[in-house]
């Protein structure tokens, strides 16, 4: 039985899940480097909710309805790889993407396939030997094992993108949590949008292709800094 989706939504929105979410700013350290100020952290926020977040977003959407179809993902994950330029952007996705499916397996545990003899067929159930795959698609599996509709799942990568972002601050630059947590609030309802807009998405070709170039190229130059606190 599934847990309540809200329930599920706050579980899945932890930052303490072992999924190595702490070690990312959501670009905002290369940003900040790169001359960005604390007081456009809130517009930072908003445009990645309105670019990369809303591809990842819909990717997750239109890679749930694959799932729960029957159908391959193959052409999801190309989809997704067109609307990402950024070499470093991808890697750090499939990086955090194997995390999230082994937790996936862990919480939800696919049923033991049948014994077979004299034929070893290792961990043939667990998602995190299907690789490579974005994070949108770990967590598209994770709604599916979870139950969660397909609005809940957008919701969640967006919610989750701006307190990465927002917690990535708290550590960078000094500033009363009280004014980080101001701009989550604030950025509520921009993420409650976005999970309308995508929510309903079902073809690859339907993925917005919604590029932010200067993310992207913070993002590429940090994955070659020598000096950062957080890998992305």
């Amino acid at each position: 039985m599934h847990a309540h989706a809200d329930s599920l939504l706050l579980l899945l929105a932890d930052a303490r899940l072992p999924v190595a979410g702490h070690t990312q700013s959501g670009t905002l350290e290369p940003a900040l480097a790169g001359g960005l100020t604390v007081d456009d952290v809130p517009f930072f926020v908003a445009t990645r909710l309105r670019t990369v977040t809303r591809v990842e977003a819909a990717t997750a959407v239109v890679a749930l309805h694959r799932i729960r179809s029957g159908l391959k993902l193959d052409d999801v994950e190309r989809a997704w790889a067109a609307r990402t330029p950024s070499p470093a952007m991808r890697a750090t996705s499939r990086t955090q993407a194997r995390a999230l499916l082994r937790l996936t397996s862990r919480l939800w545990p696919a049923p033991a396939p049948p014994v077979v003899e004299l034929v070893e067929t290792p961990h043939l159930d667990r998602l995190e030997d299907r690789r490579p795959t974005s994070r949108a698609v770990a967590l598209a599996h994770a709604a599916d094992r979870a139950g969660l509709s397909p609005r809940s799942l957008a919701r969640l990568v967006a919610y989750d993108d701006v307190q990465t972002v927002c917690a990535a601050a708290l550590k960078l630059v000094p500033l009363d949590p009280a004014v980080v947590t101001g701009w989550v609030f604030d950025a509520l309802p921009l993420v409650d949008r976005l999970a309308d807009e995508v929510a309903g998405l079902q073809l690859p070709h339907q993925i917005p292709a919604s590029g932010a170039p200067q993310i992207e190229a913070w993002a590429q130059a940090h994955a070659t800094a020598t000096r950062r606190l957080f890998s992305a």
